[in-house]
């Protein structure tokens, strides 16, 4: 907006403020500050709460607080019993099914070739991690950060005691190439 129009603007403004009588001015204002107070007062109702980490978020728009002593943890290879890694789904967000989540390993594991039908990031928390894909072998540690294109084949050797935090842009899923581990990948290092 041009200058000289703003001017313009706020002068009438002014001028039609300050030819309101005394009486009107003070219900303007009340109106105003009656408005405020109950804004705010409809916003206190809708006070974020913390969840447990596992429990997906009702909307995109909910904030999740969680704590990792209340994760929900679920057995991903169920055959290896109390040696399978665990998995903690984070969040699944309701309109890309995009997903964060958590996975913990008890004992050192081989993960198998495998993919993903979505885009894949792994963020190493505890331990590291040897990843493997399209010829290329890395390792990452603590803060260590991975992205993997949907669809690309690859397999993880993860330590015991490992936590990492992955996020894909679509729904979790997992497509083994030549099936998932067993008993014979655990321990297994590269």
């Amino acid at each position: 907006m041009e200058k000289g129009l703003r001017s313009k603007i706020k002068l009438r403004v002014a001028h039609a403020i300050g030819s309101i009588g005394v009486r009107m001015k003070m219900k303007l204002y009340l109106t105003v500050l009656v408005t405020v107070i109950s804004f705010a007062l409809l916003g206190r109702g809708q006070e974020t709460k913390e969840r447990p980490a596992g429990e997906a978020a009702a909307t995109a728009a909910t904030p999740i607080f969680t704590k990792l002593s209340e994760a929900k943890w679920d057995k991903i290879l169920p055959d290896l019993g109390e040696n399978s890694p665990e998995i903690c789904i984070l969040r699944v967000d309701p309109k890309t099914q995009a997903t964060s989540l958590l996975i913990r390993t008890s004992k050192a594991i081989h993960v198998r070739k495998h993919w993903h039908t979505a885009n894949e990031t792994h963020t190493m928390i505890i331990g590291t991690a040897k990843l493997a894909c399209d010829g290329k072998t890395a390792e990452i540690g603590p803060g260590g950060f991975n992205y993997m294109p949907a669809k690309m084949v690859h397999e993880g050797w993860l330590p015991a005691g490992s936590l990492t935090f992955i996020t894909v842009d679509g729904a979790w899923d997992i497509n083994w190439v030549e099936g998932p581990p067993t008993s014979a990948d655990l321990s297994r290092t590269y």
